[in-house]
């Protein structure tokens, strides 16, 4: 397979308003912008201070049987405050910091303007977690919120060294992913450095941040007694044909689990007059492309359609969820969480709505309003009208135990729907790429004839 073979673009039943909840995040991101600075400061902050051992589960339990009875929907408000969150304990820490993370949404239709609004990365396999250096001491969490490691870094501030530079207070977010089998942690993106965030921060210049500072500490070196584990920063490219060709088959030093595509939607926002103290006049020249062709898509905790996942058996060995065992099972499987009113919904923000529970079942099997639920889709299937969901067959499995802290979200359950019925393939991909050059040619060939 080529990069510059011509395919022509795969029409898909639409099963998702997915575009439509990319433009609304974007708008919501130009009008709601937080102090980000002040959140990022707290975060770290209290990642530091819950680093007290907890369960560390590895994979979750496909169905088990809860002996907690209290409701779960009772825990802690979503808006919680970071200064707050750094008194949750167990089960509440790990929820609250499970929304910390920004997690991308599965690819269930392919972008507008693939190969100009996106970049693309081949996603290694491994935890994704947080890595906050703060205090003399790095640690990171799971997506759940557990603890994975307590140890020292070449991070600034993350480890207690004679020789350690910057100020006390200074502190670092990296978002990553700990791959196993060379124990180390790829960066995918930077949150905070040295104490200033990047939250609200376009994706090129976090991508430029990144790779242009992590090296400087030395964190990218082979561990050593004050450096645990080695950080490295994955290659990221522009989605066009040759960047999503490379990524898809090139050789990379870890294991892919997919690949991982982040918004780059150009919005010339960003002024001079914003830009870090950390910048001098040397960093000018070097910079300017970043701030004149500044992205608006920030850095969005919880599940965004700034940011898409999509994996294929060539570039992943796990395409379709698997059980316990490693097997897959013969029917899908979605994990949803029960609302008080009875409702079955996702873990998205507004949550879709797959069913409802009856009063007596819910009473007769223990169950209580936060509790996540494991179904299969039966052989009635999912049911669509102009892209929503309009029925759902489920069949009831069990209970899942805390380890686990949300439900599926939509575009996971509609990726893996589509999977198994009308998968979504790289053939696709380059097909919308090829579409949009020919696009821009007949419109210049239109342009220069008139």
């Amino acid at each position: 397979m080529a990069p510059h073979e011509i395919r022509r673009p795969f029409k898909r039943p639409a099963i998702s308003d997915q575009h439509k909840r990319r433009e609304l995040s974007l708008l919501r991101q130009a009008q709601n912008r937080r102090d980000a600075q002040r959140h990022a400061r707290c975060l770290a902050s209290s990642v530091v201070s819950l680093q007290a051992p907890d369960p560390e589960p590895i994979s979750e339990p496909e169905i088990a049987d809860e002996p907690v009875v209290e409701s779960e929907s009772q825990s802690i408000p979503r808006d919680i405050d970071v200064r707050q969150a750094s008194k949750l304990k167990g089960y509440e820490a790990r929820r609250w910091f499970a929304r910390q993370l920004m997690l991308p949404e599965w690819m269930i239709d392919v972008p507008d303007r693939l190969s100009h609004d996106w970049y693309v990365l081949a996603r290694p396999s491994g935890k994704r977690c947080f890595v906050v250096s703060s205090g003399g001491t790095t640690v990171s969490r799971l997506r759940n919120g557990s603890v994975l490691h307590h140890f020292p870094s070449a991070l600034p501030n993350g480890a207690r060294t004679r020789d350690s530079s910057g100020s006390a207070q200074s502190y670092c977010i990296l978002d990553c992913i700990f791959h196993e089998l060379d124990q180390t942690y790829y960066v995918i993106d930077m949150v905070c450095w040295r104490g200033y965030s990047l939250y609200d921060c376009t994706a090129e210049f976090r991508f430029f941040w990144l790779n242009s500072k992590l090296a400087e500490t030395g964190a990218c070196d082979p561990p050593s007694p004050y450096h645990r584990y080695r950080f490295s920063v994955v290659p990221i490219y522009n989605c066009d044909q040759t960047g999503l060709y490379t990524v898809y088959t090139g050789a990379v030093p870890y294991v892919k689990d997919g690949l991982l595509f982040y918004n780059s939607t150009p919005m010339l926002m960003f002024s001079y007059a914003k830009m870090p103290e950390l910048l001098t006049p040397r960093h000018f020249p070097c910079i300017q492309w970043a701030l004149q062709a500044s992205a608006h898509a920030h850095y969005q905790t919880g599940n965004t359609p700034l940011a898409l996942v999509w994996k294929d058996e060539n570039c992943s060995q796990y395409v379709i969820d698997t059980d316990s065992k490693g097997q897959v099972p013969s029917q899908q499987q979605v994990v949803l969480e029960l609302q008080d009113d009875g409702n079955l919904t996702t873990s998205d923000d507004p949550p879709v709505v797959f069913g409802c529970l009856d009063g007596d079942f819910i009473q007769k099997s223990g169950l209580h309003p936060g509790n996540l639920l494991r179904f299969a889709v039966s052989d009635g299937g999912l049911s669509f009208v102009d892209g929503k969901l309009e029925r759902a067959d489920l069949h009831y499995l069990g209970k899942l135990n805390r380890t686990r802290a949300f439900a599926d979200s939509y575009s996971k359950v509609m990726f893996q729907y589509s999977v198994r019925h009308s998968p979504l393939s790289i053939d696709d991909l380059l097909a919308s790429i090829t579409s949009t050059i020919d696009q821009e040619k007949k419109a210049r060939d239109v342009e220069m004839a008139g």
